[in-house]
């Protein structure tokens, strides 16, 4: 894997997404992110100020003890010195404040920046392993990256605000005391600069391992896996197999932590060093009478507090740089290319002419062979097709062609006379009702599991119970707690689990929400019911189909059979093609499997 992030900005250091997360930042709170800049450069002018004001202390004390008189100047400076602190503490907490309400705001901002633009994609990135890495970066550290990145670019500039108001007093002093007091930061600062790198590379390069983390995670914790973890006693292996990739995961920070605080010491003691001697040169410097002993604690604070201002300057810059770093991770994924739909059509040229597909031809990204290969097939209006095959054949990758969730890479498919790439997206969508194999269970109410199926209607009462009746769920929500209000799935309380087959009416309830949908697919829709309930669901499925196209994928031959045509697809090729009773006569791969199945039903 690349280390370096889309788009090349990897070079650019420091800065290269700097005014991507400032821009982030104000445009989440504009009234926030003014105030935390304002109560900053307050922070940051305020401590000199102090020190200024210290020194004129110790001189007033030291002015009265030797002249005899009153304590009443020194007492003004307490006064304002106090005044200073109040102002400071303030603005700390201002800035602490926020701080706090920017990081939430920013971390659900750019959380849904990336379910937006997850909104976009296609289903191969979905299906691309690398793809899912840069997702996995992109979202374990993108919600506090650009707030942190903000925090220090502020903090760099109070520093900077703080440290030029500290030179401007400790140059009265020498100017080689501010030399010294930037030079001894920069051996600690080029090393943590050095190890901010190793660790995001590091970081990069565990994507997949993490990933594997989490998914055992869900294994391990999810009530959908826990029959079969508890089952074939999977837990302890899966559970080894977490902690062996913590162990490596952790065995590598170790080293690459220990090696950066080690180098943190020894070039730490560089700066002590400095000061120590520095604080030397002061001292002699007041024991000879060249500066007053209020000068000579002025310039300790501003040295101490000059060196504090440059440790936190050049760790500012250190942590911005590992910011982009880890910025470029979110970047790189909100980056990603996704398809431009330039189809307007919202009909086509021949009604009349149904579903037609025209030397088709799709290989999956990565793969070495062809999922499907020269596939020829027409179904008009008020006809069914049924897709007969071996697992693997093709059949649902035919049927994700059809719905245009994947492009082919020969051939093309029309629907109504009209390539589906002239179609506009919402009215191609719009002509589909669809039940996968995989279809999914949502943690969500009866109603609302029926209402997916058409987000126009998402919340129609009416509509959700007409659905499903068509898919003969009725009689058994009708019999729940909650009715259509029942809550599914065991996630939350009072959640009720649906067996297999319900939970097949349900999707079929959900396919049939899209009213004006005239194109029905059902793969393996009876998988999961008993012979009777399937045999009175295909002839309710004959009574609301006929008028519409109907394409069917099964293993049951006695659900194929009614089909007006039956395809059978072999190493994504269609081998045979027409009605059953042709088919039988042909004496053919589909007359040995109906054979077969009849055989097991006598």
């Amino acid at each position: 894997m690349s280390d370096t992030p889309a788009g090349g900005r990897f070079g650019l250091g420091v800065l290269a997404y700097s005014r991507e997360a400032l821009s982030l930042v104000w445009t989440t709170s504009r009234p926030l992110t003014f105030a935390f800049g304002v109560l900053t450069l307050v922070a940051g002018l305020l401590p000199a100020a102090m020190a200024w004001v210290g020194q004129l202390i110790v001189d007033a004390v030291v002015a009265a003890l030797q002249e005899g008189g009153s304590a009443d100047e020194a007492i003004r400076y307490i006064i304002i010195e106090g005044a200073l602190f109040l102002a400071i503490t303030a603005a700390q907490r201002g800035i602490s404040l926020c701080q706090s309400l920017l990081r939430a705001q920013l971390g659900h901002r750019v959380n849904v920046l990336i379910l937006e633009k997850a909104l976009t994609l296609s289903m191969s990135q979905f299906e691309d392993a690398s793809f899912y890495d840069k997702l996995t970066r992109a979202r374990r550290e993108a919600s506090s990256r650009p707030l942190s990145l903000v925090n220090r670019t502020f903090a760099l500039a109070q520093n900077a605000v703080s440290l030029t108001s500290y030179a401007v007093l400790l140059v009265q002093f020498s100017v080689w005391a501010v030399v010294i007091l930037v030079v001894a930061g920069l051996p600690a600062f080029l090393a943590e600069t050095k190890f901010s790198g190793d660790a995001f590379r590091l970081f990069r390069w565990r994507s997949p391992d993490s990933r594997m983390q989490m998914y055992l995670e869900t294994v391990l914790a999810r009530e959908d896996h826990a029959k079969e973890v508890k089952l074939f006693r999977l837990g302890p292996l899966l559970l080894e197999r977490y902690r062996g990739i913590f162990s490596r995961l952790f065995g590598e920070d170790r080293a690459l932590t220990i090696r950066r605080e080690s180098w943190g010491l020894i070039l730490g003691t560089i700066g002590i060093v400095a000061f120590y001697a520095t604080y030397g040169w002061i001292a002699v410097a007041t024991v000879s009478g060249q500066i007053t002993l209020g000068e000579m604690t002025m310039y300790l604070l501003v040295f101490r507090q000059g060196q504090s201002a440059v440790a936190a300057s050049l760790s500012a810059i250190s942590g911005m740089y590992e910011d982009n770093l880890y910025l470029s991770n979110l970047y790189e994924y909100l980056d990603q290319p996704a398809p431009v739909a330039t189809g307007t059509r919202t009909e086509g040229v021949d009604p009349a002419d149904g579903i037609r597909i025209e030397n088709l031809s799709f290989t999956y990204p990565d793969a070495d062979q062809p999922a499907l290969e020269d596939i020829d097939l027409a179904v008009r209006p008020g006809e069914s097709l049924a897709l007969v095959g071996e697992n693997g054949a093709g059949k649902t990758t035919l049927t994700k062609l059809l719905t245009g969730l994947y492009a082919p890479d020969a051939g093309r498919i029309l629907l109504d006379g009209s390539p589906l790439a002239e179609w506009d997206e919402a009215a191609l969508l719009s002509r589909f009702g669809v039940i996968f194999q995989d279809f999914t269970r949502y943690q969500l109410p009866v109603g609302e599991n029926i209402g997916a199926g058409d987000v126009s209607a998402f919340d129609d009462e009416a509509r959700w119970r007409e659905a499903a009746a068509q898919g003969m769920a009725a009689p058994f929500i009708e019999r729940m707690p909650a009715g259509y209000e029942t809550q599914l799935g065991r996630w939350f309380a009072k959640g009720q689990e649906l067996s297999v087959g319900q939970w097949q009416k349900m999707a079929l309830a959900r396919a049939f929400m899209r009213q004006q949908a005239d194109i029905l697919i059902f793969d393996e829709p009876t998988a999961a019911m008993d012979a009777a309930a399937e045999a009175e669901l295909f002839e309710h499925f004959r009574k609301l189909t006929r008028d519409k196209v109907t394409i069917l994928i099964s293993h049951r031959f006695s659900t194929v059979r009614r089909a007006d045509r039956i395809a059978v697809i072999d190493g994504g090729r269609i081998t045979e093609y027409g009605t059953h009773e042709t088919l039988m006569t042909e004496g053919g791969r589909y007359a040995t499997l109906f054979t077969l199945q009849a055989e097991g039903y006598r």
